[in-house]
């Protein structure tokens, strides 16, 4: 996990050099285009292109053509076209008469890189690509993009509209890419990817970025950026990469208010390098700020190394973000972390609340369910996630690991179960200000109950709250061992995306249980649970609302 930021600069830059330029999208609009184009392999280049019948061959043909807003380039159905589509700064560039890149007829067109980038796109939007499929060759799964937008205007513009949707990419090095680099904080704002599948990609299956970052005066190079019905899946990493993480699903660099819901991330990673200082995860951020992870699932991720592999991360330099409402299970590494490796006040406001983890710490056994880890992470709220773990990978396991410097990091109301693993495992005997635990339920479902703290291990809840001051709101004891009973039993596992009914609590032992948030901390809580219920008169300890069968 250790400084993101100076390796993914190198492999960033990489695909920026990479990168030639790209374009847009599909469905007749009810007004009339400036120009409509084709292209169907029964065409002809020297044909005017205007219609199906008058359609151009190839997509050299139409890479010569200078496309204007409100302009429209449609590829036949059903037809391979090989070679790549770029558009310059001079082309496209109106978010309110976008120019569009799709197919016409039934299905999609394909577009197959030739030893680059499939569609690329540079200092200009007003972009649209839908309903495209785009697969690489070995030249470009080392080296290019499916489809990639990127600027480094001098000035620092943000570029306006951004729209990818329907798309399936493959065999790149990354699927997606958006990127921000030069002088400034060039980039691109009121960005949307929706419904699309990001697959078999070297590096990562979406990958946005920027310049580096300056805690002391921090820029974003993108702005309203909104991921939606994404699958990012089989991203297998790159086996000779020894310096930096690769194999991710879905990543947010350089990003002021992004969105990602509604999407999953899984089996990437199976190929990173085994001695990477850092690892791939299945949906996560760095060096952006308010953003919202929601709705999500990201499972069977893989890390080749002894770092990450994590379901869902907040990773340095990232701050007012919010992971809510997500499943993580079955991956290499923790379900959900929070991590910074810089001591520089950046990785503070953050919220990890209402999520449900199973089975994580596939391989990483020590990182369980929950990682709260690095030199400095301030004011992090942890509440009402549900985290159960019945076995784990090699190693000794644990359901919340926290070491580094934590500050101002609260967990609260959550609901731990393990029939054998320590609950908490923390690297030193941490005080409340530095971290406090206050109202979860901690279920051994078959024993030993245990918490280690700094060099002490309990066994008891009483005993470690007498002796450390933890599970304790004023003068008033915290914190209960109380079977939540689980529609899935005792200690469920989550094997399937749809599994998460198994976590609902069938009885009211902890209805309405939980701290009140609000008032007592002054912490929003939200107003629904897990799976959208009502949680405005009481909060549960958990993620779901209890609901009693008898």
């Amino acid at each position: 996990m250790a400084e993101r930021v100076k390796s993914l600069w190198p492999a960033a830059l990489a695909v920026a050099l990479g990168v030639l330029l790209g374009s847009g999208c599909v469905d007749v609009p009810h007004y009339t285009p400036q120009h409509v184009f084709y292209v169907a392999p029964d065409g002809d280049d020297n044909n005017d292109g205007g219609s199906p019948g008058t359609a151009w061959r190839t997509l050299g043909r139409a890479d010569r053509e200078t496309f204007k807003p409100d302009d429209r380039l449609l590829l036949r159905a059903g037809a391979i076209f090989r070679g790549q589509l770029s558009l310059r700064a001079d082309e496209a560039g109106r978010a309110g008469k976008p120019l569009m890149i799709g197919s016409y007829g039934d299905g999609r067109a394909t577009i197959r890189a030739v030893g680059a980038s499939g569609i690329a796109v540079h200092n200009t939007a007003g972009v649209e690509i839908r309903d495209l499929r785009i697969v690489g060759n070995a030249d470009s799964f080392a080296r290019g993009s499916g489809i990639s937008f990127y600027a480094d205007d001098p000035g620092g513009r943000k570029s306006k509209h951004v729209r990818v949707s329907g798309v399936d990419v493959s065999g790149f090095r990354y699927g997606v890419v958006v990127g921000g680099g030069g002088s400034g904080a060039a980039g691109f704002t009121d960005v949307r990817v929706s419904d699309s599948r990001l697959h078999d990609n070297k590096d990562a299956g979406l990958l946005t970025y920027g310049p580096r970052f300056d805690a002391e005066s921090p820029d974003f190079a993108h702005e309203d950026v909104t991921l939606s019905r994404v699958e990012a899946d089989h991203n297998p990493g790159d086996p000779t990469a020894h310096d930096r993480h690769t194999g991710s699903g879905i990543v947010l660099g350089s990003v002021r208010d992004g969105k990602v819901e509604r999407s999953t991330a899984h089996d990437n990673g199976a190929d990173s390098a085994t001695d990477a200082p850092e690892g791939p995860l299945g949906i996560w951020a760095y060096d952006s700020t308010r953003l919202v992870f929601q709705r999500n699932v990201s499972y069977r991720n893989h890390t080749g190394s002894q770092v990450d592999g994590s379901g869902f991360g907040l990773d340095q330099n990232t701050s007012l973000s919010t992971i809510q409402y997500n499943l993580s299970f079955g991956n290499d590494g923790a379900g959900y972390h929070a991590y910074t490796g810089l001591k520089n006040g950046a990785h503070h406001g953050n919220t990890i609340r209402f999520n449900i983890s199973s089975e994580d710490g596939r391989k990483l056994a020590g990182n369980g369910g929950l990682t709260v880890h690095g030199a400095r992470i301030e004011d992090l709220q942890v509440h009402n996630n549900t985290v159960v773990l019945t076995r784990a990978g090699p190693g000794e396991a644990t359901v919340v690991r926290v070491s580094g410097g934590p500050h101002g990091v609260a967990l609260r109301n959550n609901l731990f179960v393990s029939p054998q693993a320590p609950f908490i495992d923390a690297a030193k005997s941490y005080t409340p200000a530095e971290i406090v635990l206050q109202g979860n339920d901690y279920y051994d479902a078959a024993g030993p109950w245990t918490v280690r703290w700094g060099n002490r291990t309990f066994t008891d809840l009483a005993e470690w709250r007498s002796a450390i001051g933890q599970e304790r709101h004023g003068s008033a004891p915290t914190g209960v061992r109380a079977d939540p009973c689980l529609a899935g039993g005792g200690d469920p596992v989550i094997t399937r995306t749809g599994g998460a009914a198994a976590m609902v609590p069938e009885c009211d032992r902890l209805a309405g249980k939980g701290l009140d948030l609000r008032s007592s901390f002054g912490v929003d809580p939200g107003t629904v649970d897990y799976f959208g219920q009502s949680i405005t008169e009481a909060l549960p300890i958990g993620a779901v609302r209890p609901q009693p069968t008898g």
